[in-house]
């Protein structure tokens, strides 16, 4: 079954792939490996702001975390020329959490993008991983992730 397809099963459209905010490239293709740049906790109505610990709770962050999985994708398969199915597997996730001090939750926030590519692509989606807290994000969102993946 198509990566699209499989996406689609799941009540998910890629959307275009967002511009950079700033001097950056979305992502660079080097041999078979593809790194994309952070993509931010962003859905239809803007970014998805908050902060954990502060307001916005795990499930919350989670939600927040699979629009910036989907918005991996979406750069992926920019990348990839628009043919996602190219994707061998996810390599790598680096997460980043809007979150106070004493906030220690941060893997089962990432957890709802890592959780959602290991739905939408079963054992290629399954990935090394590091979740990070950080005391500001850009535009305030709750989330960023930046993801390497294999393509062939």
């Amino acid at each position: 079954m198509s990566i699209e397809k499989k996406l689609a099963d799941l009540g998910v459209t890629l959307p275009d792939a967002p511009a950079p905010a700033a001097n950056y490239v979305p992502f660079v293709k080097s041999g078979n490996m593809v790194y994309v740049s952070g993509q931010i906790s962003m859905d239809a109505n803007g970014p998805i702001k908050g902060k954990l610990g502060d307001g916005m709770d795990v499930e919350a962050g989670a939600a927040a975390a699979k629009t910036c999985a989907i918005a991996l994708l979406a750069q992926l398969k920019a990348a990839c020329d628009g043919d996602i199915d190219r994707l061998v597997r996810v390599v790598k996730l680096t997460g980043f959490v809007n979150s106070t001090g004493d906030f220690t939750d941060q893997p089962k926030v990432i957890n709802g993008a890592s959780d959602f590519l290991v739905e939408a692509l079963g054992d290629a989606g399954r990935h090394a991983r590091s979740a990070v807290s950080a005391a500001s994000l850009p535009l305030g969102v709750a989330v960023e992730i930046e993801g390497i993946f294999e393509i062939r």
